[in-house]
């Protein structure tokens, strides 16, 4: 009966994104940007939909119920102060250089030698948060329908790929509208029923006022300052964020969006941490599977459940989306630049293409790790060692070249690979993707080589910007404004 409701659910907002792709009218325009026309509440949650999804609220739940409220609150805690600093010193400038993709302000700023790296590591990561919100799906139907975990992701795929193909960006914002509503419904009878019912609590050590968890690296500290900064910091140059930010109708509706999705965020994500504190005694402690999962089965009432799962399908549904758009037009038009060499193929099928092998790397993924918070952090974990670093100075500092950016780039993500090859746990749990038993790396040095990642990659912008004559005569924020150009005519 919870299966049956949920698609019915899901399958009613599919419908609303098939719907959406009338809108397209076979102009890129309008399939990558929604035309840039975006008004600042459609842009506020197509930006909070990047955090309420299965990473915001499942992984938020699992963190919290192992770990404590600061383990799994530390997600949406950082998505969110990602969004204030964005909309603090970036929305408004990057939003107004009327660029199409993130990788194509590296190439204005830094030349075509930057842009090639720095779109193959946003979409390498964004296949590892891709994954995470097929993971979600693959447990909710494994729990739910006794369909193995496998060919769950194997199915949840053509579902996500479906509404993104046929309306881009439009399809993207009208799913999450309908997300938004079903998730402040899901959170507000949830909360009443936990309230009513069973109440609230926490394990000894684990609540919000067990402030070890921020200062004892005993207790976690390390590792949720960590999500914390990777989070807030890393999501900067999340792909998918800015090309939400240059869907909106100017600069200043771009900013003020970023505050309105923040609150979102907090509003709605929050309550999950503690609810999955009063779970694990609910529950238990050997809950089999996500206990946000167990928590609905088992004690819930099933039209609660319905509601509250439906929620986070379609959250997850609407980020992967994103994910998958975002993606693929890095693929196109900065990667490979398919329309300039490869004649009567437009943009639009062009992305559509490049969508699949997307699709098929996150599956990858999340066979490989069967994690939902963890795998958010790590995509925004390689982005902060990488891009951040480049990307601020390179908006705000005339120094610096495509060298200086080029030294960040590559010792940032060398020395955070090295830590995640070499370090037997990703932010508390088992490296199960890419660990190299040695005797030289210890478990405790997970957390901290998120901070020390993203220092060698600041000091090697600096370093190299300092001792090079390469200066910027006018800095990219601050260049003069041309006027406004559909993406028609625009290099894809």
């Amino acid at each position: 009966m919870i299966l049956f409701g949920v698609t019915l659910s899901v399958l009613a907002l599919l419908a609303a994104g098939l719907y959406a792709a009338r809108r397209v009218q076979g102009q890129s325009a309008n399939y990558l940007l929604a035309g840039r026309t975006l008004s600042i509440p459609l842009v506020a949650i197509v930006l909070a939909s990047q955090a309420i999804d299965s990473n915001g609220t499942l992984g938020n739940t699992d963190l919290t119920a192992d770990f404590g409220f600061w383990a799994g609150a530390s997600l949406p805690i950082g998505l969110a102060a990602c969004l204030v600093i964005a909309g603090l010193f970036f929305a408004k400038r990057m939003r107004a250089l009327h660029v199409v993709t993130l990788p194509e302000y590296f190439e204005k700023r830094f030349g075509r030698a930057m842009e090639l790296p720095a779109s193959a590591l946003t979409v390498s990561a964004f296949g590892i948060l891709l994954a995470g919100n097929l993971v979600a799906i693959g447990f909710l139907l494994d729990r739910f329908a006794g369909i193995p975990y496998t060919t769950s992701i194997l199915l949840a795929v053509p579902f996500v790929l479906a509404y993104t193909i046929a309306g881009g960006m439009f399809s993207s914002t009208y799913v999450g509208v309908g997300m938004i509503i079903l998730n402040i419904f899901g959170v507000l009878a949830l909360m009443t029923w936990m309230t009513l019912t069973h109440g609230f609590s926490a394990p000894e050590g684990m609540g919000p006022l067990a402030l070890g968890q921020l200062t004892s690296a005993d207790e976690g500290a390390v590792l949720n300052w960590a999500t914390i900064i990777a989070l807030a910091l890393g999501n900067l140059v999340a792909i998918d964020l800015m090309q939400r930010i240059f869907s909106a109708r100017c600069p200043r509706t771009a900013q003020r969006a970023c505050f309105g999705g923040a609150a979102l965020i907090l509003a709605l994500c929050i309550p999950f941490s503690l609810v999955a504190l009063a779970a694990v005694s609910i529950v238990g402690p050997d809950s089999s599977g996500p206990v946000l999962f167990s928590l609905l089965g088992d004690y819930a009432p099933t039209w609660l459940a319905i509601l509250v799962l439906s929620g986070l399908v379609a959250a997850s549904l609407t980020t992967a989306s994103g994910v998958l758009l975002s993606t693929a037009t890095v693929i196109v038009q900065n990667i490979l630049r398919l329309p300039e060499t490869v004649r009567g193929i437009s943009p639009m099928t062009a992305t559509r293409i490049a969508m699949l092998p997307m699709a098929a790397l996150g599956a990858f993924f999340a066979l490989r790790i069967p994690q939902t918070g963890i795998l958010l952090t790590l995509t925004f974990d390689l982005l902060l060692a990488g891009l951040v670093v480049p990307f601020i100075l390179g908006l705000y500092w005339s120094r610096g070249g495509t060298s200086a950016a080029l030294a960040a780039l590559i010792s940032g993500v060398t020395v955070r690979v090295f830590f995640f090859a070499t370090t037997p746990t990703v932010y508390g749990v088992d490296n199960t993707l890419l660990f190299i038993p040695n005797g030289l790396v210890p478990e405790s040095m997970d957390g901290w080589s998120t901070f020390l990642a993203a220092i060698v990659s600041l000091t090697a912008y600096v370093a190299v910007a300092l001792t090079s004559r390469s200066v910027t005569s006018i800095p990219v924020a601050q260049q003069p404004q041309a006027p406004e150009a559909t993406l028609a005519s625009a290099r894809v």
